[in-house]
């Protein structure tokens, strides 16, 4: 016979349907099912037999599929494309098409039908791939930012090398550390401290400011929460701090803010090591070492009925407490250069304090502590064209000093003292400082249009009556 016969194409006509590689759905301008091919049956499992000669609009009726595109397409006669999601949940990707006679007029339409479930599936797979990922940079990017950033503990006192020594033993240890000590005065600082000196320190340590999130937001952003938990909740959940922070340590200031819900569910992870999401419904296990800190009273708070007295036990394990600065004077000097090193570089600025302007500041109370001398220096840099800090540019609460008076007060300067000494001593402050900034005594001395013998007498101590 022959192949190139009509007769011959319409006797194979069904075999030419079936041998194609998409599934094919035929249907006439009412919507009655014609004919559908082998593929389209192991595509969806539904068989020939089942949809012929049905209507798609009883089909959808029916629950089997929930789109079709023939209406759409009788009613405008032009191809169309959707996505069909079946009974089973599989979903397929519908391309319709008008076939018109030899009189114009439209008589079929024809849908070829794709499988998408397991692009979908991937694209999902990938999106959840990419969401670790990104977990992934944001937890090295905050590791980076934080070693980068990682303080040593300045101090010169005994009461902070005591406090240093205890948090070193603490560190090599995996036991839950809990940090007292008023606002500012760098708690943070020994918990970085601590994380850094652990067996954990080359993993993420993750900052939560118990005090700073909303109420209603605590539970899902410290344990994550399911998708679709709650209004608003992403479609993929959310991982919370928990689950970041595995392997790792988490640093939860100002603990005593947590709200008694909150004290129930951090209690489990410490006690079981498990977290549950919000919508969850079985527990995730978790490998994390907990430090908190407080400016709180939490044995008070446990009596005032504001704080668990089991959770206050179990973080009541390796205990440290930091002294204000008001108690540790000695510490007020290392500090306030630390600082200025710090911000003189950051804004590229030579300056220095005058050592009368360090004994002003080493008897001040600072009740803002740490954070307080940190922000006044900053200050300083900013405002200040230098080279030297002297006791007037201070904050009048500490210098007592007004900007406008002409000369120190008793604070400032002893009474009952030669003025020749006290302007000796006030010239070799401020040339041995100079030194220490411009880096020689020939530069100091040309910048001041002196000698450098008048330069090395003056900082020895030494006058001459001439001078």
């Amino acid at each position: 016979m022959n192949c190139r016969s009509p007769y011959f194409l319409h006797r194979h006509f069904e075999r030419i349907l079936d041998a194609l590689p998409d599934g094919l759905f035929i249907t006439d301008t009412s919507g009655t099912t014609l004919r559908v091919n082998r593929m389209y049956e192991q595509l969806t499992g539904l068989k020939q037999e089942e949809v012929q000669g049905k209507n798609v609009r009883a089909l959808v009726e029916e629950g089997v599929f929930d789109q079709v595109l023939n209406p759409g397409i009788v009613r405008t006669g032009k191809p169309a494309t959707h996505v069909q999601k079946l009974q089973n949940g599989k979903k397929l990707v519908l391309s319709g098409f008008p076939v018109f006679d030899e009189n114009g007029e439209l008589c079929l339409v024809v849908t070829f039908v794709r499988d998408i479930t397991l692009l979908t599936q991937m694209n999902e797979q990938m999106a959840e791939q990419r969401q670790l990922i990104d977990q992934i940079n944001d937890q090295l990017a905050y590791m980076t930012h934080e070693q980068a950033k990682l303080p040593e503990p300045v101090y010169a006192g005994p009461a902070m090398g005591e406090v240093v020594s205890l948090l070193q033993r603490f560190a090599v240890t995996d036991a839950t550390v809990l940090i007292l000590g008023e606002t500012g005065v760098g708690k943070d600082v020994f918990a970085r401290l601590t994380h850094g000196l652990s067996a954990r320190r080359d993993k993420i340590l993750l900052k939560v400011d118990c005090g700073g999130i909303s109420e209603t937001l605590t539970e899902s952003e410290i344990f994550g929460y399911m998708p679709g938990a709650f209004t608003g909740a992403s479609n993929k959940g959310k991982a919370g701090y928990f689950e970041i922070a595995d392997g790792g340590t988490i640093f939860l200031d100002e603990v005593g803010e947590l709200p008694l819900s909150m004290q129930t569910r951090l209690l489990r992870v410490l006690q079981d090591g498990e977290i549950m999401r919000v919508g969850g419904s079985s527990p995730r296990k978790v490998d994390v070492r907990v430090i908190a800190a407080t400016n709180r009273n939490l044995a008070e708070n446990v009596e005032a009925g504001t704080f668990r007295r089991d959770l206050y036990y179990r973080l009541n394990v390796a205990t440290v407490q930091i002294p204000p600065l008001r108690e540790r004077a000695e510490d007020v000097r290392p500090l306030a250069e630390h600082f200025l090193r710090q911000y003189a570089t950051k804004y590229r600025k030579s300056m220095a304090f005058m050592d009368v302007t360090l004994d002003m500041m080493s008897r001040y109370a600072w009740p803002g502590n740490v954070r307080e001398l940190q922000n006044m220096v900053h200050s300083l840099v900013i405002t200040l064209k230098g080279p030297m800090i002297s006791p007037r540019d201070l904050p009048v609460q500490i210098s007592g000093v007004n900007p406008g008076d002409s000369c120190y007060t008793d604070e400032i300067l002893s009474v009952r003292r030669p003025l020749k000494d006290i302007m000796a001593e006030v010239e070799r402050d401020f040339l041995l400082k100079a030194i220490e900034v411009h880096g020689s005594v020939q530069k100091v001395a040309e910048l001041f249009r002196i000698n450098r013998s008048t330069v090395f007498r003056k900082i020895q101590g030494t006058r001459r009556t001439s001078d």
